[in-house]
């Protein structure tokens, strides 16, 4: 099943143009959870989305609030689509695993996008998380999650979608040994379309 990660990013290449516009047509069920992100932001932030898809409608959002946002995506198409819209804010291709910007964001965003790794990847993306953060703004990070360790396939548009998931207290132990405060979690939010959100701050310094 693992295999199938190896997949996502082609799958949302050749899928790009219908997923951008199925995203832009659906309701956004999910935004209250970037609202609470937003709120604790301070002005004029300093924003990384990790798998910012077409940025609609997160990187959207974040950019009408006044933030500066990089995004980071490894399909050349949803970064097109991105400088296209956005064209003052930072598109970089790359894949979330081995990103290094060489900058510090005030907040670091993988929301649906770091679902899609296997739990490996998943594990070794918090020093990676740390290297992103800024330590004098305390930044924040926001990701999704599944409820309980495991893998699942979804699907869109006939091709198979892969997710995993550690479980919650891995997720905590992995999240304070690489600096960071829980400050929200919910398990199968029924206000945000069911996902298994996290917040975390990194701690003080």
């Amino acid at each position: 099943m693992t295999d199938l990660s190896e997949r996502i990013i082609g799958h949302y290449e050749r899928h790009a143009l219908a997923w951008d516009a199925d995203r832009r047509n659906a309701g956004w069920n999910d935004k209250r959870w970037l609202d609470q992100f937003v709120e604790a932001l301070p002005r004029g932030a300093a924003i990384l989305d990790l798998g910012c898809g077409a940025g609609e409608p997160i990187a959207r959002h974040l950019v009408e609030c006044g933030f500066r946002v990089t995004g980071v995506d490894a399909s050349p198409t949803f970064i097109s689509l991105c400088r296209s819209r956005m064209p003052d804010q930072e598109w970089i291709v790359a894949d979330m695993r081995s990103v290094s910007i060489g900058k510090r964001f005030d907040g670091i965003l993988a929301w649906d996008s770091f679902f899609h790794l296997k739990p490996d990847d998943q594990r070794k993306m918090f020093p990676i998380f740390a290297e992103h953060a800024s330590a004098s703004a305390s930044a924040l990070l926001m990701f999704n999650t599944g409820p309980a360790y495991g893998e699942a396939i979804g699907s869109y548009r006939g091709d198979p979608l892969y997710h995993a998931s550690l479980d919650a207290a891995e997720y905590r132990a992995l999240l304070a040994a690489s600096g960071f405060d829980v400050i929200a979690h919910a398990v199968e939010d029924p206000l945000a379309g069911g996902r298994t959100a996290w917040i975390a701050r990194l701690s003080a310094t």
